[in-house]
């Protein structure tokens, strides 16, 4: 059962995007310092220089993970400085990867075209950031806690909604068009506008279909003639699939480069990752933004929307880390200032970062998953490695007092929710599998879950108050706090995210090994219901006749139970391997939902039923003259009814609504 929630955690978990420690200013600048970090002088970002890195790092990298292809641009002072591609676009007929013709899916770095178009028409005066988004929809979002929701806070990912994957992806040209996705699966909001950060898909798609009711165009053209066109980006495209004549262009996806090709992934959330485009491409996106809006003499933002865009950073934990600007994350790293995104689906993995104060961008876009989803890891070492040659500079430290750093850390040690989850339907009960369990060590140290290459867990030491830095890193940790209590922590890595603390009636440290045991109990007599009978057959030992009663049906009961438990684990695993297995690509369709359906009934008379038989077997257990043993395992059997019980009414097995 352990084995299973690792799995869905991973799986849940993957595909959020990552940003690098920023050396911003602390929140208490007495305690906090800089030091000089390693290496001391850069080298020359040269052609010569950064062909060859890459030439050593890439062509090792993709072997090692099993990755059929992938490409890599690097623009300087608004020129291509040096762009390659690597391995296979076609594993099957060889068909190398070209950075000027190849079309990759750079997943959610698309949004950074849907946030320049929100810009565009910012500086057009036809959006204010901070008015209500429903001024400019066709239908209503409800308020939450009282507040709308801003087009600040969609940029920034601060709506609040929770994370949804009905219709998201498929691979079949019917999917939902834009308006009717967004209107037929709006998630809730969980959280109150401008507070949390919570990576929202469904946030982008909302900003993509205002620019597209504003000026009257289909999203994919609109952006082919505000954003393409005066970029000279003649071979990308958001539509799905794109024309024929740039269909043949595209790279095949894999899960690795042993596996066979994947289908054109379809996202009905198309501007927040529908875009297929080559590297030379991006080149011209990256050096546009780099010069504040104008790329070869075209402008697609005015200088100062551009740096408005680049330097509005919108704290939500702490000023001390990576922060959104609007739209970009924050990647800052070496007391450098850079700005870029990820972007991951199914099988195409991708980066962009650009460094502000040096002319210079990157972007990788990898074409398969990996062996063991190695294109994270390999993404966040090369953007690591390579802002540490080419811009070293100081990193974030300094110390606390041992009293503070202890006290801090424990108030810190529990356990936590990302904030990029589903509340309120049965795809709740995968935070259960995944909540994220912080440590405090002896030494007043942080011990997190989240590890290094070396596949051991990162430890983090107070540099300031709630401000903690990564031992032998350069990795932030940093907390909010309010009354005395700690209400929402985040990483550097990722400023879209948070986590926030588990209320103990659904603590994973206590209910998740309930869970397992109570499990474990239920299907020990489910199996063995059939071989105690034969036994008491051959050796006639026949039960009391009220015992026989309730044990017959206590045994129907938990059967019973255990089949609608597999049964939702099934639908739960199946959804979650859409995003890994190429055979199972329509568990998140709305397909789907007769199939939750069922399963809601089947809950709302299986659980509750099951857990009284079970308390009435005990009561006839215990009343008649049984065994010690059999009363003790009645009572075990009547305690794991209640336990999954629980955990179906606290995570919405037992209910009617069908949207997930």
């Amino acid at each position: 059962m352990r084995l299973a929630g690792a799995v869905l955690a991973i799986c849940f978990t993957a595909g959020s995007a990552l940003a690098q420690p920023a050396p911003g200013p602390s929140p208490a600048g007495q305690f906090a310092k800089t030091t000089a970090a390693t290496p001391a002088v850069s080298a020359d970002l040269t052609r010569e220089d950064v062909g060859a890195w890459f030439d050593g790092f890439l062509p090792y990298a993709l072997e090692r993970a099993d990755i059929a292809g992938t490409v890599v641009v690097v623009v300087k002072d608004g020129n291509v400085l040096f762009k390659k591609g690597y391995g296979y676009a076609d594993v099957a007929t060889k068909r190398p990867v070209d950075p000027d013709l190849t079309l990759f899916r750079p997943g959610s770095v698309s949004k950074l075209f849907t946030w320049t178009a929100v810009m565009q028409l910012v500086e057009q005066r036809q959006i204010d950031l901070d008015a209500d988004v429903n001024t400019y929809l066709d239908f209503k979002i409800p308020p939450f806690d009282g507040k709308p929701i801003t087009m600040r806070e969609l940029m920034t990912h601060t709506p609040g909604f929770e994370n949804a994957l009905e219709e998201v992806i498929a691979v079949k040209p019917t999917h939902p068009q834009l308006g009717d996705f967004l209107k037929s699966w709006m998630p809730p909001r969980i959280f109150p506008a401008g507070e949390v950060p919570a990576y929202s898909n469904y946030g982008a798609a909302l900003a993509g279909y205002i620019v597209q009711r504003i000026s009257g165009q289909p999203f994919p053209d609109y952006i082919a003639q505000h954003i393409f066109a005066p970029l000279g980006m003649k071979h990308s495209t958001f539509l799905q699939p794109p024309p024929a004549a740039l269909a043949r262009l595209l790279s095949r996806g894999y899960l690795s480069a042993a596996d066979a090709p994947a289908p054109f992934e379809m996202l009905a959330a198309a501007p927040a990752g529908g875009l297929s485009a080559p590297a030379s491409d991006m080149a011209k996106f990256m050096i546009a933004h780099l010069q504040n809006g104008e790329y070869d003499g075209h402008r697609i933002l005015q200088a100062a929307t551009a740096r408005q865009m680049h330097n509005s950073p919108y704290t939500t934990i702490s000023p001390a880390f990576n922060r959104m600007t609007l739209g970009f994350f924050q990647l800052n790293r070496n007391g450098q200032r850079i700005i870029g995104h990820d972007g991951d689906t199914r099988f195409f993995h991708s980066s962009m970062a650009l460094f502000l104060d040096h002319d210079v961008g990157l972007f990788i876009s990898l074409n398969s998953a990996g062996r063991a989803s190695d294109t994270f890891d390999l993404r966040e070492k090369l953007f690591d490695d390579f802002t540490d040659r080419y811009f070293p500079g100081p990193t974030p430290a300094g110390k606390v007092p041992l009293a503070m750093a202890k006290a801090h850390a424990a108030m810190m040690a529990g356990q936590y929710d990302g904030s990029r989850r589903e509340d309120t339907t049965f795809v709740s009960f995968v935070n259960l599998l995944s909540q994220t369990a912080i440590h405090a060590d002896d030494s007043g140290r942080l011990v997190a879950p989240m590890t290094g290459l070396n596949g051991e867990p990162k430890t983090f030491e107070e540099i300031a108050p709630f401000l903690w830095r990564q031992v032998g890193g350069k990795e932030l940790l940093a907390a909010k706090v309010a009354d005395g209590k700690v209400v929402m922590w985040g990483e550097g890595n990722d400023p879209s995210g948070a986590y926030t603390p588990v209320s103990g009636y659904r603590n994973a440290a206590w209910l998740l090994p309930a869970l397992e045991l109570s499990f474990l109990a239920l299907l020990l007599a489910t199996i063995a219901w059939p071989v105690a009978a034969v036994m008491r057959r051959r050796y006639s030992a026949p039960l009391a006749q009220e015992i026989s009663r309730a044990r017959r049906w206590m045994h129907v009961a938990v059967a019973a139970e255990v089949l609608v438990m597999m049964g939702w684990l099934a639908l739960i695993v199946g959804m979650m391997s859409t995003f890994y297995w190429t055979w199972a690509p329509y568990f998140v369709s709305s397909a789907m939902e007769k199939w939750v359906l069922v399963l809601h009934l089947l809950s709302i008379v299986v659980l509750p039923l099951a857990t009284l038989i079970a308390l009435w077997n005990v009561w006839a257990t215990v009343s008649a003259p049984a065994g010690v043993m059999a009363k003790v395992w009645s009572v075990v059997l009547a305690a794991s009814c209640l336990i999954v019980l629980w955990v179906g009414v606290v995570f919405h097995f037992i209910g009617l609504g069908l949207s997930f």
